[in-house]
């Protein structure tokens, strides 16, 4: 057009041009912006719960979860998101923490536990939709964990604990501490502490009255209700096989008549593990998850089984499918089953027909799903994140996702996070392992880099991708520092099937050493890897692959051993494993062979020359302070470089938020000592 013909050329050249440049700068402000992750941003992070779709499709409501640094505390509050993602509303504001929401059939009312008034228990409390503060509607002295509506939504099924007396007594903030007395087999429980013989029991609430009734009781703990279609019934997990259920290992799936009086009638007669039941849509059968044989309890892996609700035979969809399964859901029309399957670094959403048939992905890729609520009308929603995110709301529809929630964008936009690459090798025996490698986010091929082997605990797990304040977190503040950390699926672990999980049975620190070892190798003969500045650590089984690793080699320059143990004898009657050391080890008087065999980082501490830290809470049950006591004092006594910290009041999982910064700072020091020197946090 000639420029005599368009007096606002110039104009619209200049508008143009504004705006180009606006919408570049942005880009270069972020690139600019982008910077190495540090421990204190794990203030920063908030972290979603799982979603809960309103009847009407139209809201999804989530807790979600954040770190106050002044008050040293977490919370967490009520949030929900509209459907389109066009608006997203704060529910709650309380200093406390709220938790499993739950939606009346109607949508009038969402449902959640809350910690209140001054209450040391959960209580169940509701929230009108349309406006207007939470009510109280249970006071129950146990309190509650679960909570689930019927379908006519005038009660609820809930779980509460036996009371204590001793609690309930007028004058017990006064009252003198007490002996502990104790008869269980099964006796200590991390957080819970020595277990006495108050119970989980099942609980009616009228909504219209607020009157709680017990439905029932006994020597028994009963979990996970779930409300039969018309109302009439509910289905329950439970341990009530034999003469004591802390020597069985079996928990069975249940029914009962939702009325005073009534009596629970067994489903499942498995002599292992049963859980997470769900009726179908027209109450004739129920789908759950049938977990494998007792003695295999720390390697379990479940499949998916159904039975009719009135007793019978049960079926498998997917007999032949050996992954990790999990969180069943029914399609409106009864024939098709979703559920969480876990499969070698990461897990997708998948389906299968109840009847029986090929499972199919939904949603697969290098990502994780581990959490998702769908309607009869067939919206669903899910909770994943891959290596690079954090782990949002999406809505699924059309076979791809949208994203519902932003609640991590300000800090994840910022951060330049390293690359989280697969990598497999061989290991010694033959057989391929998988991991994940993070690197610096500068990484530079043709440079070798100091190396971190950093290991999962479990050994029940995987290390996947997926970005949480947890171990990838951890690692990424490595990969900041310049570390190459390396994460391996060692031999042991979820997501490559039930052998791969037996593989260990018995044999601690063999197959898996083995397999850390490999992977260590394969990147120094790729040029990645400086074989002169080696670091390794890991917390609870992770701690414990650690000692056995620097009994095994001194080629680690050093150490970090969280909440781990190596005079496995000592952790016979001190922590909560009596079931998983009778039926895998047995007895050490009888078996003393096998245990000193692996006890061997212990009786073979001679050897260890790598400096090491040991950490550990100080009121742990689940992996006793001891287990890092007694080495520690070993590698003191040899002259090797040691240092032990103890958290006052933490148990198995370090959770005062000043605390688990401190250990991250220790983490960075410890390994910047012996690894680099002069390293400080960036």
């Amino acid at each position: 057009m000639p420029k005599s013909l368009c007096r606002s050329c110039d104009a619209v050249g200049a508008v143009v041009l504004l705006l180009s440049l606006t919408l570049f700068l942005p880009r270069v402000a972020d690139a600019q912006a982008r910077r190495p992750i540090r421990a204190d941003d794990m203030y920063r992070f908030r972290t979603v719960g799982a979603p809960k779709l309103s009847p009407d499709g139209e809201w999804i409501a989530y807790p979600l979860s954040t770190i106050d640094s002044v008050k040293d505390a977490r919370s967490s509050d009520l949030w929900m998101v509209k459907w389109d993602g066009s608006r997203t509303l704060r529910l709650t504001t309380t200093p406390g923490g709220e938790s499993d929401p739950q939606w009346s059939p109607d949508g009038r009312w969402l449902s959640f536990i809350a910690t209140r008034e001054g209450s040391k228990t959960g209580q169940v409390w509701l929230l009108d939709r349309s406006g207007g503060e939470a009510q109280k509607l249970t006071d129950i002295a146990g309190g509650v964990s679960e909570h689930r509506w019927s379908p006519d939504g005038k009660r609820l099924v809930v779980v509460s604990h036996d009371p204590d007396p001793k609690e309930s007594s007028a004058d017990s903030s006064k009252a003198r501490p007490k002996p502990i007395v104790i008869d269980r087999y099964a006796f200590k429980r991390d957080v819970d502490g020595y277990r006495n013989r108050l119970r989980d029991h099942l609980w009616l609430v009228d909504i219209a009255s607020k009157v709680a009734s017990q439905l029932t009781t006994g020597d028994f703990d009963d979990a996970s209700p779930r409300w039969s279609p018309d109302g009439v019934r509910i289905a329950f997990v439970s341990a009530r096989a034999g003469a004591d259920p802390d020597r069985e290992n079996n928990t069975d799936i249940f029914t009962i008549d939702a009325s005073s009086g009534a009596k629970p009638v067994a489903l499942t007669t498995w002599i292992g593990d049963d859980a997470g039941a769900e009726w179908s849509p027209d109450g004739t059968v129920i789908a759950y998850l049938e977990s494998n044989e007792p003695r295999l309890s720390a390697y379990a892996q479940s499949r998916i089984a159904v039975v009719p609700s009135r007793g019978g035979t049960p079926t498998y969809p997917a007999p032949t499918l050996d992954r990790d399964v999990g969180s069943l859901a029914w399609t409106a029309d009864g024939r098709n089953l979703h559920f969480l399957l876990t499969d070698d670094r990461a897990v997708h959403l998948a389906t299968v027909e109840a009847k029986g048939g090929v499972v199919r992905r939904l949603l697969d890729g290098r990502r994780v799903v581990n959490a998702y609520d769908m309607l009869p009308s067939g919206k669903l929603v899910t909770r994943d994140g891959t290596s690079m995110s954090m782990a949002e709301l999406h809505a699924f529809e059309n076979n791809s996702q949208r994203v519902l929630t932003h609640v991590n964008d300000s800090i994840m936009n910022v951060l330049q996070l390293g690359a989280v690459d697969d990598v497999q090798f061989g290991s010694t025996d033959g057989v391929t392992v998988g991991a994940l490698l993070f690197k610096p986010a500068n990484f530079a091929s043709g440079t070798r880099y100091p190396l971190i082997l950093s290991i999962h605990g479990g050994p029940n797990g995987q290390d996947e991708h997926l970005f949480s304040p947890g171990a990838a977190f951890e690692r990424q503040v490595f990969a900041a520092q310049g570390y190459l950390v390396l994460a391996v699926n060692y031999r042991g672990s979820s997501g490559r099937g039930g052998a791969w999980k037996r593989a260990i049975f018995a044999d601690w620190g063999n197959k898996e050493v083995k397999d850390l070892l490999a992977g260590v190798d394969y990147l120094i003969a790729g040029g990645l890897a400086d074989p002169d500045r080696l670091g390794i650590g890991g917390w609870s089984y992770g701690g414990i692959l650690t000692d056995y690793t620097i009994a095994t080699t001194t080629r680690f320059k050093a150490a970090i051993s969280g909440a781990g143990s190596a005079l496995q004898t000592s952790m016979y009657g001190s922590d909560q494993y009596i079931y998983q050391y009778e039926t895998e080890l047995g007895v050490p008087w009888k078996n003393k062979a096998l245990w000193d065999r692996l006890s061997y980082p212990f009786w073979h501490a001679d050897r260890i020359t790598t400096p090491t830290l040991f950490v550990g809470g100080q009121s742990d049950f689940n992996v006793p302070i001891i287990g890092g006591e007694q080495m520690y004092q070993a590698l003191k006594s040899l002259g090797v470089p040691a240092q032990m910290v103890i958290y006052p009041e933490q148990f198995h999982g370090i959770s005062r938020p000043s605390f688990v910064r401190d250990r991250m700072q220790r983490y960075v020091d410890w390994y910047g000592q012996y690894l680099q020197s002069g390293a400080t946090m960036k």
